[in-house]
C-alpha cells in the first residue's frame, strides 16, 4: 500500500499560544502587548517568549505609537510573511482534515 505523504505543519505556528497570537492579530490587525495578554489570558513572560519567536521568524512586526507626552506604546501586527504563513498553516490543517487522511492509522516508526 502506498503511503500518503502528509503536508508538514509550520513548526513556529504549530504551538497553541503562537497560533492564538497570530489568529488574534490576523483578525484584529494590530494590538498592544497588554491587549494581547488580556485577550489570550496569558502571563507577561509567556507572551514575551512567544512574541520573540514570532518576531524572530519575521511573522510579527512592531511599531511605536505616542500615547502621552513623552510616552509610547508598542503595537504588534502581522508582516506579509506572517499573514502568508498563517494562511498556509490553515490550508495545511484543512488538508490534514480532508477525507484522504481519514481512517489512516499512524505509522509506527
Amino acid at each position: 500500500m502506498d503511503a500518503i505523504s502528509s503536508p508538514e505543519l509550520n513548526i513556529v505556528l504549530h504551538q497553541p499560544v503562537r497560533t492564538r497570537i497570530v489568529a488574534y492579530l490576523a483578525a484584529r490587525g494590530e494590538s498592544t502587548f497588554n491587549e494581547l495578554k488580556q485577550a489570550l489570558d496569558i502571563t507577561d513572560g509567556n507572551l514575551d517568549s512567544h512574541m520573540k519567536k514570532l518576531i524572530g521568524a519575521s511573522y510579527i512586526e512592531t511599531k511605536k505609537q505616542p500615547v502621552k507626552k513623552g510616552k509610547q506604546q508598542t503595537l504588534y501586527s502581522l508582516t506579509e510573511d506572517g499573514s502568508r504563513e498563517f494562511e498556509n498553516y490553515i490550508e495545511t490543517l484543512k488538508c490534514l482534515l480532508s477525507p484522504q487522511f481519514k481512517n489512516i492509522s499512524p505509522v509506527d516508526g
